[in-house]
């Protein structure tokens, strides 16, 4: 079972140490973080800035925790749009060691559950690189379709991928 919960100055050093472990496997599937998010006082300054973001209400981020309390995954809404769209972006990664145990699936469920309960969204997309079968599987699971494919739109590893577009909406 997971919990999800809002990054603070205390998961600095639990983040800090989920993101520099698995960052080559991250880089693998997606585009790389800045070099500063790496260096001293980078985390604690994307801290900050999910906490600002967070107030103003144009995106969330969450970490997972798995029973024994140890971070698993992160998952994240952005580009939340109220106005006439009520709408968001979702994003998600789970540690290298901990794929295939539910996870990802578990923490976009807890996602979506605030974002369609606590947010009042109508709809949430994600995007997945063609190929990425797990997570195509995750949002299947938790209920998105696939509502478009975008050709060679994505860079990558010094080449162009496909994407696949998903949305879910809310009750």
């Amino acid at each position: 079972m997971l919990s999800l919960s809002a990054p603070t100055a205390e998961d600095e050093q639990d983040l800090g140490q989920f993101e520099f472990t698995n960052r080559a496997f991250f880089e693998s599937h997606i585009n790389a973080r800045a070099t500063s998010f790496y260096e001293p006082g980078g985390i604690a300054k994307a801290i900050a800035v999910a906490q600002a973001e967070a107030a103003e209400g144009s995106a969330y981020q969450f970490l997972a925790r798995n029973g024994s309390g140890h971070l698993v995954a992160r998952v994240n809404l952005t580009r939340v749009r109220g106005d006439h769209f009520h709408s968001a972006e979702l994003g998600y990664r789970v540690a290298q060691d901990h794929g295939g145990k539910g996870y990802a699936t578990e923490a976009v469920r807890l996602a979506l559950d605030y974002a369609f309960v606590r947010l009042r969204l109508h709809r949430v997309e994600a995007a997945v690189r063609l190929g990425n079968e797990a997570s195509a599987k995750v949002l299947l699971r938790n209920g998105f379709v696939q509502f478009g494919h975008s050709s060679q739109s994505f860079w990558l590893s010094g080449q162009w991928h496909d994407v696949l577009h998903f949305e879910r909406h809310g009750a």
